[in-house]
């Protein structure tokens, strides 16, 4: 309840936090596993995960993870460790914006140290291939129907426009738009990135329905208004582009699988037994 009643008190006080949750969680098990390296504060011995550069600026919530662990260790000192809070809080977030419950099963332990180069080796881009962000799924179990299933955690959020600008102004090198980019969906996103230096952090929405868990994010993609490379790039491979149509018209299959996804996602590399700690607060090793 401490972790229920504290993401709903957070997203009550701004709706975006739901999105930057889920975010973490995925952002954590990718690299290294989900033991909670990427909330680690930087030390003499190692450079932490949160100044790379696919976070720095871009991954949020941080304050929310710590808040929910002071109470939690009020409560049970010592006893429940920041990844698993990580897991908790962002099924807490799904379920508030109407998405799937799924179970989750505790006892992760916490990582001792964090590798802030491995971010940019593990974590896919929005602006990497579909091969290779799917090579960065196989290599921690998950397959390419996890790729389309979690790419579908873009129901809710925003993307900087630094990350969309190639699609809009001068896709690949040509000088011109996306011409696949549905006409007025380019309009719209240009007037929220214009062609400057100064939109570079300006927010897109990922989907029409930021603050809702939906199926409108393959929607959109179907009618070729994927915000990022990596959404659109779904619909042109034939085995993807079959799940997005799938999805785009059944709803309720994309929240089974994707229920069943985030199960998989959260049992990537955990520590378990006498491996890790549990931290006490969570941007430091104990």
């Amino acid at each position: 309840m401490i972790i229920r009643y504290s993401v709903w008190s957070a997203f009550k006080n701004e709706s975006r936090i739901a999105a930057s949750l889920l975010r973490l969680h995925f952002h954590d098990c990718l690299v290294n596993g989900c033991e909670g390296s990427i909330l680690l504060d930087d030390t003499i011995d190692f450079k932490g995960e949160k100044n790379a550069p696919a976070n720095r600026n871009s991954a949020r919530g941080y304050e929310v993870i710590d808040s929910i662990k002071a109470e939690v260790e009020k409560a049970c000192p010592s006893t429940v460790s920041c990844t698993d809070i990580l897991a908790l809080a962002a099924r807490e977030a799904v379920v508030m914006t109407g998405g799937p419950y799924w179970p989750v099963s505790l006892g992760r332990r916490d990582g001792l140290t964090a590798n802030q180069a491995a971010v940019a080796q593990e974590l896919p881009s929005p602006i990497e291939s579909l091969d290779d962000i799917t090579a960065k799924f196989t290599s921690k179990g998950l397959d390419v129907k996890d790729v389309v299933v979690l790419s579908g955690a873009h129901t809710l959020g925003f993307a900087q426009c630094f990350l969309i600008k190639r699609r809009l102004f001068n896709f690949k090198n040509t000088g011109k738009p996306d011409p696949a980019l549905e006409s007025s969906a380019l309009t719209s996103l240009q007037g929220m990135c214009p062609n400057k230096d100064a939109s570079n952090a300006n927010l897109a929405p990922l989907d029409s329905t930021t603050t809702r868990f939906d199926n409108s994010y393959y929607t959109n993609i179907v009618n070729n208004a994927g915000l990022l490379d990596s959404d659109q790039a779904l619909l042109m491979n034939p085995t993807t582009g079959e799940m997005v149509r799938s999805y785009s018209s059944n709803p309720y299959q994309f929240y089974s699988d994707f229920a069943a996804s985030m199960v998989k996602l959260s049992s990537v590399g955990v520590l378990t037994g006498k491996n890790g700690e549990i931290r006490k607060k969570c941007g430091s090793v104990n």
